[in-house]
């Protein structure tokens, strides 16, 4: 996925080419909404904030654009599941979003440690 849109972004842009990916998906999981007969329930019950993971996604696919054509694929998959794993470590700590909170313990530190040695040793040239 990443190389794909990546590659449109190379083409059309990066913003032209998240707008591009995000129509095709919206095409496709129409397409599958009306293949399996399924319908948009309790919108109404969902929390505004809640909305917020779709400026998120956007997001990720125009800097995972931008990374792709400076950094390469392995390299902006490892900074992306970095990113991801700081914000999931900070989000069980506090509990956000009304989720069980798991405190942050030394083990962690561990798995952070093994991706940033990762991506050191990926820079490496």
């Amino acid at each position: 996925m990443l190389y794909l849109n990546g590659s449109v972004g190379e083409v059309a842009g990066n913003y032209a080419s998240s707008v591009i990916i995000h129509i095709i998906g919206l095409i496709g999981i129409i397409l599958v909404l009306l293949i399996k007969k399924s319908k948009l329930e309790n919108i109404k019950g969902i929390p505004l904030y809640m909305f917020s993971g779709g400026l998120i996604g956007v997001l990720t696919v125009v800097f995972s654009n931008i990374s792709f054509s400076n950094l390469g694929v392995s390299l902006t998959v490892s900074v992306c599941l970095l990113g991801q794993l700081i914000t999931s470590i900070i989000i069980d700590h506090f509990g956000f979003f009304n989720l069980p909170i798991s405190k942050f313990n030394k083990k962690k530190i561990l798995g952070i440690s093994a991706i940033i040695i990762g991506i050191c040793v990926m820079t490496i040239k």
